[in-house]
């Protein structure tokens, strides 16, 4: 093949990518895509018309009522979820997390085997308590922040009784439970 042919081979290309090039800026000019305000679709959601106010969210319940009828093995399962990070046995390595062998009544943010507690954890300071527990097992990121725990929280009541109860028993003189108050 000569160097003509091969020219006209070539001419032909960049004059094809040059016309492509050119319909596709012409067309954008012409038909601009309009960009939302806001990204994203709107959902229809069936609102709820059975009419009335919605039912008022039950009271929580002291943690010490809760306690009276949690159930140890109930907890130990509910507590599986948390064996990812933390274990439970008497002398136990540390994890993610800490040890929680007897860890109701014990002095928030220090021992447990040399582990090294965040900094928010070690100026709380005091005693794990069962109400302080209870509230630290709801939200601990919203009871001590700054921790390095990052699990949600349990939302149910009456499984973080179970949980206290479990995390009572893991003692070897396991600490009294709180009076419930008489109504």
């Amino acid at each position: 093949m000569n160097s003509f042919e091969l020219n006209k081979i070539l001419g032909a290309v960049l004059a094809t990518c040059l016309i492509l090039l050119g319909l596709n800026i012409g067309a954008s000019a012409l038909f601009a895509p309009v960009k939302p305000a806001k990204p994203g679709y709107n959902i229809a959601v069936k609102e709820d018309t059975k009419g009335g106010p919605a039912a008022p969210a039950e009271p929580e319940k002291p943690i010490a009522v809760l306690l009276a009828s949690a159930s140890v093995e109930k907890g130990a399962a509910a507590a599986k979820q948390c064996a990812s990070c933390h274990t439970f046995e008497k002398g136990g390595p540390n994890r993610v997390g800490p040890n929680l062998y007897d860890i109701v009544g014990h002095e928030r943010g220090t021992g447990r085997g040399g582990f090294n507690f965040s900094a928010a954890m070690k100026a709380k300071g005091g005693e794990w308590s069962f109400d302080e527990l209870n509230e630290f097992l709801k939200n601990p990121r919203g009871a001590i922040p700054g921790t390095n725990m990052t699990f949600a929280g349990i939302s149910r009541d009456t499984v973080r009784a179970d949980v206290i109860a479990y995390l009572r028993s893991l003692s070897d003189s396991p600490k009294p439970l709180p009076a419930a108050a008489a109504k």
